[in-house]
């Protein structure tokens, strides 16, 4: 066995320990650093497969931003509302639909294997080209939906008595 496979099978068990993990933990705390372990093993995987640049954004967009803006929800959420919501009556059903999906998932992959070659990644200095050129802006419009959306949960777990 080859060492990109055994980096391989190592990230994919972080992947999917980080995912159970999130799942099943019962503190959305530890969920939310569960799923900063899942997203720092795809981008693991993503240097696997010569895709730098992808691996750069999974670190600095999914597991900064979206991870933080998740704890920041999780620490301006009251406790008391969150206390009611805590188990559903739909688990089982829930765990029915994800074997259902794992099962679909398992079946597309094992019926049409892709290729194993060789990868060649794209140079990151043309990658940079791009995104400071033709993409700058779509980038500053999601930092404003992100930063709005940060302030209106502020705003929203204020209470009314003048905090």
């Amino acid at each position: 066995m080859s060492a990109e496979a055994v980096a391989f099978a190592f990230l994919a068990a972080l992947v999917l320990g980080g995912g159970l993990g999130v799942v099943t933990s019962r503190n959305v705390a530890h969920a939310a650093l569960f799923l900063l372990v899942s997203l720092a093993a795809v981008a693991g995987i993503f240097v696997l497969l010569v895709a730098e640049f992808l691996a750069l954004v999974q670190i600095l967009v999914y597991g900064g931003a979206v991870v933080i803006v998740l704890v920041f929800a999780l620490m301006l959420t009251r406790l008391e509302e969150f206390s009611r919501v805590r188990d559903n009556a739909q688990r089982p059903l829930a765990i029915v639909a994800a074997l259902a999906v794992m099962g679909a998932l398992a079946g597309a992959f094992l019926t049409d294997r892709p290729d194993t070659q060789a990868l060649e990644g794209q140079g990151l200095a043309e990658l940079g080209r791009e995104l400071f050129t033709n993409w700058v802006v779509p980038f500053e419009i999601a930092s404003l939906v992100l930063l709005v959306a940060l302030i209106g949960a502020v705003l929203m777990a204020r209470d009314g008595d003048g905090e």
